[in-house]
């Protein structure tokens, strides 16, 4: 397998849940800017989007956005979604509200293009991000276990630390017991962020 990442974007949670799960992969540097991979091959031929994540599986299927990657990832690894009868469905519902209600706002808070654009972006985030604080019960997103969703989690909240928006109890101490993590850790030493 190969995951196609961007150091410190949005596929650094790719990156961290597949190391979770222990899966074995390649990872290939993309340049956005460029649409260049690390060995200079055009990136658009490997997504046509142009941007990452992209996963590359085994057979040549590729699969693309976040919240696909990370079910599938969910998928090979179930200690790494939420249990029960709605489990499946929770993870998705949690991914789904990172991926649009923070993670679309991040985008607009970066390349804004009016500074009240980035005002609405900014009040967003917070908004998305209190709503995330106040139902945190337990270690993580679920509880007391890791799930993939939580990866997507820390990777907003790197982004958030980045643009020094404040986040609410207890979202920075979630975000240390993920930094804790070796998996974590393994991650962002590949990405030369640690």
């Amino acid at each position: 397998m190969k995951l196609y990442l961007t150091p410190g974007a949005c596929s650094l949670a790719d990156h961290i849940a597949m190391c979770e799960a222990g899966l074995e992969f390649d990872r290939i540097r993309v340049d956005l800017r460029t649409k260049r991979t690390e060995d200079g091959a055009d990136f658009t031929e490997v997504n046509p989007k142009g941007y990452v994540p992209a996963l590359v599986l085994d057979d040549g299927q590729l699969l693309t956005e976040n919240v696909a990657i990370l079910c599938w990832v969910a998928e090979r690894a179930p200690k790494l979604a939420p249990g029960g009868e709605l489990g499946r469905v929770r993870l998705i519902e949690m991914l789904a509200f990172i991926a649009t209600e923070l993670h679309k706002p991040f985008v607009r808070h970066f390349f804004p293009t009016s500074d009240a654009e980035k005002k609405v972006a900014e009040e967003a985030i917070r908004t998305r991000l209190g709503f995330i604080a106040d139902r945190l019960e337990g270690d993580y997103l679920f509880g007391r276990e890791v799930s993939v969703a939580d990866a997507y989690l820390y990777v907003m909240l790197r982004w958030a630390q980045m643009k020094r928006l404040d986040t609410p109890q207890p979202l920075p101490a979630f975000a240390e017991r993920m930094e804790a993590r070796p998996a974590v850790r393994l991650a962002l030493q590949h990405e030369g962020l640690a």
